[in-house]
Order: C-alpha cells, then sequence, then structure tokens
C-alpha cells in the first residue's frame, strides 16, 4: 500500500479525536490513503458527531467502490480515445490513396 496522503493523515487524526480505537483508524485510512478517498470520508464524518464503527466502515467499501468505478470510467475513456485516434488516422491515410 502507499503511504497516507496529507487527507488521510487529517482524517486519522479526526478520527482519533472523535474516540476510535487507533487500530481502527490506521486500517480505515490505510484504505483511503488518497486526498480524494479520505476527503469523501472526511465529508461524511462531519454531518454526525459519533458513528458505529459499522457504519463508517460500510462508507468506506462505498467510497472505494465508487473510486474503482470512476478509475475504470476514464481507463475506458482513454481506450476509446486511443481507438478513435487510430480509426482517424488509418481512415485519413487511406484517404489520400
Amino acid at each position: 500500500m502507499k503511504p497516507k496522503s496529507e487527507k488521510s493523515i487529517k482524517l486519522y487524526n479526526l478520527m482519533i479525536e472523535r474516540g476510535y480505537p487507533e487500530e481502527f483508524c490506521d486500517l480505515i485510512t490505510k484504505n483511503l490513503n488518497t486526498d480524494f478517498t479520505a476527503q469523501r470520508m472526511i465529508g461524511y464524518l462531519a454531518h454526525y458527531k459519533t458513528l458505529p464503527l459499522e457504519e463508517i466502515v460500510d462508507e468506506m467499501l462505498a467510497i472505494l467502490s465508487d473510486r474503482n468505478r470512476i478509475m475504470k470510467k476514464k481507463e475506458t475513456e482513454r481506450a476509446n480515445a486511443t481507438i478513435n485516434e487510430f480509426m482517424m488516422s488509418d481512415w485519413c491515410d487511406h484517404d489520400e490513396e
């Protein structure tokens, strides 16, 4: 796993301040180790004083699922752009003949 981001460290400290167990905070922030994912959890926690551990885990899984969906979409868009470039250059090459 990559090192924790600045926001992930902020999330860790926020959860510790709210009294969540250190091991739990570490596990959550190891999984939400980017600014994007950690900020999503920080935003979620901002709406509540305390939450059961299970609800935090559920939200973490939802955030990771969203991140994976976004990454897959971007991968597909890049692949489509590459195919389109190839098709256009191939089509243009044949058009000149």
